[in-house]
């Protein structure tokens, strides 16, 4: 574990080595932070190593600059920046929900330092001006909403309505849930409102019209229960054609969660193909 200084970031991450091992960069979602995928790593054994990092707004990671810090542009050349700061010349990369678009901002934008990709439940962002609008007073509503949460009950309040969206299915009733929970009220509310602000899927630049032209091997995984993103990811799968659609059973948006054993196999099949 170790925090860096990067020009307007202080990066707090974890990178653990395992001798001759190929690395993967994992990027968690939004309320997330680097421990997202810490069940699926101890899956996926010494075969690998491993990248994680606490993203703008969430965890220890903290923004030395303005709000324009926070924005998908910035971040990923930040990224870029912490790889090239810890030697890492090429990976496989992770992303779920926003680590999904970010990874996938990351792919069209520096296809040389990324070897395959997984994005879980993630977009492209949206194609229209006027769909980029409406998310993004959406969101601001949202951003409203987390700044009056300003006590720690009104936050877990705020949660449970948040994973009552339908495209979360059913994650309530998984017997993790609190724990989940715990690891999301550990954020700060601040710090959140400008991720949403800043690199919500209405605040990022739309890759759509990008997607025809990646080379880079794609793995699309989206939950059976998560129709939205079944139906994204199906589109972005027509369009590029290095990219492949995996559905899994019985989970909806955060698959890794849901199921991890099968996430795992997957993405284990893809890496070492």
């Amino acid at each position: 574990m170790g925090t860096r200084n990067l020009k307007q970031y202080k990066f707090n991450y974890y990178l653990n080595v395992n001798i001759n091992k190929p690395l993967i960069l994992l990027l968690h979602g939004f309320m997330g932070n680097m421990n997202e995928f810490d069940e699926a790593i101890k899956l996926l054994g010494e075969d690998f190593s491993y990248l994680t990092l606490d993203l703008p707004g969430h965890g220890k990671t903290e923004v030395l600059g303005g709000d324009e810090y926070y924005k998908m542009e910035s971040t990923a050349q930040a990224i870029i920046d912490l790889l090239d700061e810890l030697k890492i010349d090429k990976c496989h990369l992770i992303g779920y929900s926003m680590g999904g678009r970010l990874a996938l901002y990351l792919t069209i934008h520096f296809p040389e330092r990324f070897i395959k990709i997984v994005l879980e439940s993630a977009s492209p962002g949206l194609a229209t001006e006027a769909d980029r609008l409406e998310r993004v007073r959406r969101d601001a509503q949202i951003a409203r909403k987390l700044s009056r949460s300003i006590i720690q009950t009104d936050f877990a309040t705020f949660l449970s309505n948040w994973y009552s969206q339908p495209i979360f299915g059913s994650i309530k009733n998984h017997p993790e849930f609190e724990i989940l929970l715990e690891n999301r009220l550990q954020n700060h509310l601040i710090e959140l409102t400008k991720s949403l602000q800043f690199m919500g899927t209405g605040s990022q630049p739309s890759l759509w019209d990008k997607l025809k032209d990646n080379t880079t091997p794609l793995l699309l995984v989206a939950g059976e229960n998560d129709q939205k993103f079944r139906d994204i990811n199906t589109e972005i799968a027509n369009i590029c054609k290095v990219a492949q659609l995996k559905v899994i059973s019985n989970t909806a948006h955060n698959i890794h969660f849901e199921n991890t054993i099968k996430f795992v196999q997957n993405i284990r099949e893809f890496f070492n193909k």
